[in-house]
């Protein structure tokens, strides 16, 4: 076999789109195998691929084919700029959710006067909301919760990795953190209506964890709990902020409006113009 690096992207992109795949994942696996990024990847197009990373690629290729996401093939995922490792146990980080960060410490700057602040990140996954928080505000004191000790366990990983000093709680939602107040409480929780599996993509609901994707009560039953629960645990002032389906930000946002009278709720789009976010910010 006398293939270049470019040969074989191009033969691994035409597999993927002959299997009904994006054919650009085959660019992100060819990078893993490589261990290169994407400027390095035009560096060695002219390079022989090895027969050994040949077959790893096949391997690779035959795999998303099925439906196997490719950062479950690779084991990581890019987030707010910093590596997360992933595998089956917790969601894939999305970009959308970095949007939840850039908000909340907007938001923290304005509400706040202090910097030692307490946030906590309910159902936190792979991590990468508390550990995203802890790196970008390195004076706040993170606490994470999940109900899966299988999903800490990744995100114990993922912030010893990021040398992120977090402290995890293995728990139901506000139960593991209900000893004490809060200034910043994040989340984002299975918002997805069960009704909705038969639209989804293949990819997430054969392989992505269905206890951090589905939902009851059409999707709104966890953050309708959060609203009853959290105003005996938060400090004032306080900051509350959600990750929420693009079809949801009324519904949540009543809720919240209902339980934190005084507070100003609002319900933030994200970069493709979808409700995205719901802010519930309570003044002292």
């Amino acid at each position: 076999m006398n293939k270049t690096i470019f040969e074989a992207l191009n033969w691994a992109s035409s597999f993927l789109e002959d299997n009904g795949r994006e054919g650009n994942a085959a660019r992100l696996l060819l990078q893993h195998i490589l261990q290169t990024n994407y400027s390095g990847l035009m560096m060695k197009m002219h390079d022989p691929i090895t027969e050994q990373q040949h077959e790893q690629l096949e391997r690779f290729l035959d795999a998303h084919s099925k439906g196997r996401p490719v950062q479950y093939i690779t084991g990581v995922e890019e987030f707010y700029g910093r590596t997360f490792e992933v595998d089956e146990s917790v969601l894939i980080p999305r970009p959308e959710t970095e949007e939840l960060i850039v908000g909340t410490m907007e938001r923290m700057n304005t509400l706040f006067h202090k910097n030692d602040l307490t946030l906590v990140d309910i159902g936190t996954g792979s991590g990468a909301i508390a550990i995203t928080m802890k790196k970008e505000c390195p004076q706040l004191t993170v606490t994470a919760t999940d109900l899966s000790a299988v999903a800490l366990k990744t995100a114990q990983k993922n912030a010893a990795n990021l040398q992120a000093d977090i402290t995890f709680l293995e728990g139901d939602l506000t139960a593991p953190i209900a000893q004490k107040k809060w200034d910043v409480v994040l989340s984002n929780p299975p918002y997805i209506a069960l009704a909705d599996l038969p639209t989804m993509s293949d990819i997430v609901v054969a392989h992505e964890p269905h206890s951090a994707l589905f939902a009851e009560e059409e999707g709104l039953i966890l953050y309708r709990k959060l609203a009853e629960q959290l105003p005996a645990l938060m400090n004032k002032p306080g900051l509350i902020g959600l990750e929420i389906g693009y079809t949801q930000g009324q519904a949540v946002a009543r809720y919240f409006q209902k339980h934190f009278p005084q507070a100003e709720v609002s319900v933030v789009k994200d970069i493709n113009g979808k409700d995205r976010m719901v802010f519930c910010e309570i003044s002292e």
